[in-house]
This record gives structure tokens, sequence and C-alpha cells, in this order.
């Protein structure tokens, strides 16, 4: 039955409800990461002297450098971020797969951006947290380091999106008591979410089909 939520998400990533949250997330991320690096560029000096020596071109290697790591960085940062801006918008995608799969569904109360934006903020902290306390379990058993990161990723991402699914149509208490009735099927869930973060590219669509994924797997779940 996950797999089948999974397939109804993939198969409406064209909607254009999908496609806007889509790319309103990578953009606000490649944004906010080209911002960061300009920061650090600004920061460099014009020039640089060594006793007293102007060095020619090292501010201008210091520069590259800097652009590169922010690169290499953004590697790593890009989906986390992607997925806090895509949580601003979670309410689109939930609404769009809702109209074409539950029309007669009654509206939700939907989510403000306020509990979003702590929601996402407290995800993006937790997924870094635990994923940088995570790599000492990587280097020592280095074979299993896949199953180690879907595990722990799946975790956190089935926590996250179920909840904030649910949220939107029952509140926050009735969203964590659901949660903690269907613990194993949202960690299965989740664990189908983080095995896309392993591929490059294709992890940028993680927050998108994430959001739909859960809220086909709520509707499964939920008593209405």
């Amino acid at each position: 039955m996950i797999f089948e939520d999974f397939f109804k998400a993939v198969r409406q990533l064209p909607d254009p409800g999908f496609q806007r949250v889509l790319w309103t997330g990578i953009g606000l991320t490649i944004a906010l990461l080209a911002g960061v690096t300009g920061f650090f560029l600004w920061l460099m000096p014009n020039e640089i002297s060594i006793f007293g020596w102007s060095v020619p071109y090292l501010s201008d290697l210091l520069d590259g450098l800097t652009v590169a790591a922010m690169v290499g960085l953004s590697v790593c940062l890009m989906v986390p971020v992607a997925s806090l801006f895509s949580s601003f918008f979670l309410e689109g995608v939930a609404a769009a797969v809702e109209r074409r799969h539950y029309p007669n569904l009654p509206p939700a109360a939907g989510t403000s951006f306020v509990d979003n934006l702590r929601e996402g903020i407290s995800f993006l902290g937790l997924i870094i947290i635990v994923n940088i306390l995570a790599l000492v379990v990587y280097v020592l058993f280095n074979v299993a380091a896949p199953l180690v990161f879907w595990v722990v990723n799946g975790i956190l991402l089935g926590r996250e999106y179920f909840f904030l699914v649910a949220m939107r149509r029952v509140g926050r208490s009735q969203a964590k008591d659901l949660r903690a009735r269907h613990s194993l099927e949202v960690w299965a869930a989740g664990v189908l979410m983080a095995v896309p973060l392993t591929v490059p590219v294709v992890n940028i669509l993680v927050p998108i089909l994430g959001a739909a994924t859960f809220t086909h797997l709520y509707h499964r779940l939920a008593d209405h």
C-alpha cells in the first residue's frame, strides 16, 4: 500500500500545484546559497599582504576556494534547505493531491505560516544534527552506511511529513496520536522517502514526493 501511495505521488509530479512548489523551493534554495556565497566573498580582502609584501593573485585564489567550498557545501545542504522551504508550501501539494484523489473531502483547516516555519526550522536543525551524529556510525560501519542513512532519515522524514500532513486536518494533538498509533507504517514510508535522498538530482524531488505520499498515507489511516 505504501508503494501505491508513492507511485500515485510520482504520477502527479506534472501537476501545476506540484511544479509551483518544486521550483519555488529550488529557486529560494539557490538564492539563499548564492547569497551566503556572496557574503563570504564580500568578507574576503581585495588584496593580501604577507610581511608587508603584496601577494598578487592570492586574493583571487581565496575567492576561488571560497566558491568551491560553498558549491561543495551546497551539495550537502540543498536537500534539507529545499525541504525547509518546501514545508512552507506543503499546503499546496496536499491540496493538489486531495483535489485529484479525494474530491469529496471538506476543506482542510490548514496550518499557519508560523506553524510551518516553526516545524520547518525544527526539522532542518534535527536532520542536520542527527546526520552529523550518524557520521560516527557511517565511519565505523562504512559498508552498512547506506542502510544506517535510510533507517535514520526514514525516522526523521516519516515523523515530520506525516505530522505536517495530518496537522492540517486534525490539529497538533490528534496528528501526534495518529502518528504514534501507526508508527511502523509511518517509519516505512519515511524509509521509502530516504532512499531517493542518496540519488543526486532525484533527491530534490523528495520534499514534494514526501508531502504527496504522506497525504495519501494519512487518508488511508485516518478515521474519516
